[in-house]
C-alpha cells in the first residue's frame, strides 16, 4: 500500500474513531472499566456520616478537630489490544473484510481510552507473536497503531490464541483491561491459558466473524481457499447436506467458544461484518456499567 493511500486511510479511521469515542461513547468507556483503586487526594472536616476509618489522625491531633482523608478514583488504566492478524482475517463478502472492521473496532477502543487518560499497547499475534507495541498515550502514538494495523504483514497466516493470552500474562505485570479481537478460528485448546490471563487482567473478547462462515449461499459449484492453510477445493453449494454440515460445524465452533467464555468468566461480543460494531460495543459498556 502507498503510503498516501494509508496516511489517508488512517485519517478516515480517525475522523470515525474520534467521533465516535467523543460522541458515542462519552461517559460509557468510563464507568465500564474502572481504575485500579482509589488515591489519596485532600483532607477535609469530618462530617456526620462519613467513615470513620478514613480519618486523618495526624491533621486530627494537629487542629484539634476530625478531619478525614478523601479520595479519587485512580483512573489510568493499561489497556492492552490483542489483535490476530492471520490469514482468516483477509475475508469479507459483506461490506467490509474482517481486518477493516477490527482494525475500526481497535481504533475506537483505542481513543476511548486516551480520552480517559489510559495507556494503550499492542500485541499483534498469528500462531506467534507477531509484534508488540508497548503501551504509551497520546494521539501520535495511536495513529502509529493504526498505521501498523492497516499496513502490517505478518509472517504466518495460521491462528493461535493461546499464545496470545500467555504472552499476555507474561508481559503485562501489572493488572490491565485487554481486549482480544480475532474471528477465533482456532481448533487449539486455549481455556487454560484464557483461566490464568482474566485472573491476572480484565479480558474481554471481541469476536469478528462473517456470515458465509454461519450459512453458505446456494449458487452451485463454488471454489473455496483456506486463508490460513492455502488449500483450495470446489464445493457444491446446491447440496442442501452439504449447507447443513456447513452450519453445524459453525455452531459447534460458536458453542465451544461460549464455553469457553463462560467457564473463564470473560465477557464475549460477536459482530458480523454487516452488523453495526457500535451497537456491539455500546452494549457492551452499558453490561459492565
Amino acid at each position: 500500500m502507498e503510503t498516501s493511500e494509508i496516511l489517508k486511510k488512517v485519517r478516515k479511521i480517525e475522523i470515525k474513531a474520534r467521533g465516535l469515542s467523543s460522541n458515542v461513547f462519552a461517559g460509557q468507556y468510563h464507568s465500564a472499566f474502572k481504575g485500579r483503586g482509589m488515591a489519596f487526594s485532600e483532607v477535609r472536616e469530618y462530617q456526620y456520616g462519613d467513615d470513620i476509618r478514613d480519618i486523618d489522625w495526624n491533621v486530627t491531633a494537629r487542629f484539634h478537630h476530625p478531619y478525614v482523608k478523601v479520595f479519587d478514583e485512580e483512573r489510568e488504566l493499561t489497556v492492552m489490544l490483542l489483535i490476530d492478524v492471520s490469514g482468516s482475517l483477509d475475508f469479507g463478502t459483506q461490506r467490509q473484510l474482517k481486518r477493516d472492521m477490527v482494525t475500526e473496532i481497535a481504533a475506537t477502543i483505542a481513543f476511548s481510552a486516551i480520552q480517559n487518560n489510559d495507556k494503550i499497547g499492542v500485541i499483534f499475534f498469528s500462531d506467534h507473536i507477531e509484534k508488540y507495541i508497548p503501551p504509551k498515550k497520546g494521539r501520535h502514538h495511536i495513529l502509529y497503531i493504526i498505521r501498523e494495523m492497516l499496513n502490517f504483514k505478518p509472517e504466518s497466516r495460521r491462528t493461535d490464541v493461546k499464545q496470545a493470552l500467555e504472552f499476555l500474562t507474561s508481559v503485562s505485570k501489572r493488572h490491565c483491561t485487554a481486549f482480544v479481537l480475532s474471528d477465533f478460528y482456532d481448533d487449539q485448546d486455549f481455556l487454560q491459558a484464557l483461566q490464568i490471563a482474566n485472573r491476572k487482567h480484565d479480558l474481554v473478547a471481541l469476536q469478528v466473524y462473517d456470515v458465509r462462515a454461519k450459512e453458505l449461499p446456494d449458487v452451485g459449484l463454488m471454489r473455496v481457499v483456506d486463508a490460513e492453510t492455502g488449500h483450495e477445493q470446489y464445493i457444491d453449494t446446491s447440496s442442501r447436506s452439504l449447507r447443513q454440515a456447513h452450519q453445524r460445524y459453525w455452531e459447534r465452533q460458536q458453542q465451544r467458544l461460549y464455553e469457553y467464555m463462560n467457564k473463564s468468566n470473560v465477557d464475549l461480543v460477536s459482530i458480523a461484518t454487516n452488523e453495526d460494531y457500535v451497537k456491539a460495543l455500546l452494549m457492551l459498556f452499558k453490561q459492565r456499567s
